[in-house]
C-alpha cells in the first residue's frame, strides 16, 4: 500500500490518496483537493469519507463528476453531504453508499472497513485498510476530535475512546489534521481524554 497526503483548504485538511495494486482510493477530498488528486490518479476506484464535516467533502462532487466514481460515507453522515448544515456553502454531493457502523466493503479487491467512532459526528468514524486506521477528526497525534460542535456528542465519543483504548491490535494513524501517529502512542493520552470529557 503507498500512501500520498496533501494538507488542502484554509483548515489543513489532509487528503489521502491509497493505492493498492495499482487502483487508488481517494480519502477525505477537501477545499480545493480536486487538481492535486488528479494530477496523482491513474485507476481510482471511489472517494471515501471519514465523517461529513465540509472541510473534508468539499470536492467530493467535483471529483464525482469528473472520474465517475462513488462516494462512500457513514450513514449517520450523509445529511451534511446534501444540506450544507453549517452554512459554508459546501457543493452538495449525492453519496452512492451509506456506509452502515462497522460495515466493511469490497471495493476492487481493497478491503476497507468502516470503524464507527462517533462523538466528534454522528458517523465518525476511523477507515481501516490494512494496519491503518484513517481516523478523519477521531483521534489526532497528542489530540482528539473537537465536541462542541453542532450535532458532535461528548458521551459518544466518550466510549469511541474506551473503544479505541482497547482496540486489540496496533495501527498506524493517518489523520484528517496534522502529523501521523500510532495507536498505541495515543493510547498514553486517551485515559486522560477520558477523564476530561
Amino acid at each position: 500500500m503507498q500512501i500520498k497526503v496533501k494538507p488542502m483548504g484554509p483548515y489543513q485538511t489532509n487528503c489521502y490518496i491509497v493505492t493498492v495494486n495499482r487502483a487508488q482510493l481517494i480519502i477525505d477530498p477537501g477545499v480545493d483537493a480536486t487538481e492535486w488528486v488528479m494530477r496523482n490518479v491513474s485507476n481510482p476506484l471511489a472517494i471515501l469519507n471519514t465523517h461529513g464535516h465540509f472541510d473534508h467533502v468539499w470536492s467530493n462532487k467535483e471529483l464525482k463528476d469528473r472520474l465517475g466514481i462513488p462516494i462512500y460515507c457513514p450513514k449517520d453522515d450523509v445529511f451534511m453531504l446534501e444540506k450544507d448544515p453549517f452554512g459554508q456553502r459546501v457543493p452538495p454531493s449525492r453519496v452512492d453508499v451509506a456506509v452502515e457502523p462497522d460495515e466493511k466493503h469490497q471495493i476492487g479487491g481493497i478491503e476497507a472497513a468502516f470503524l464507527h467512532f462517533p462523538g466528534h459526528t454522528p458517523g465518525c468514524s476511523a477507515i481501516e485498510i490494512d494496519d491503518v486506521w484513517f481516523c478523519g477528526d477521531f483521534l489526532f497525534s497528542g489530540s482528539i476530535g473537537r465536541v462542541d460542535f453542532p450535532y458532535s456528542d461528548p458521551k459518544a465519543m466518550k466510549k469511541s475512546l474506551k473503544r479505541a483504548l482497547s482496540y486489540p491490535k496496533n495501527v498506524t494513524l493517518y489523520p484528517g489534521h496534522g502529523p501521523k501517529s500510532t495507536l498505541d502512542a495515543e493510547r498514553r493520552s486517551i485515559s486522560y481524554w477520558i477523564e476530561i470529557l
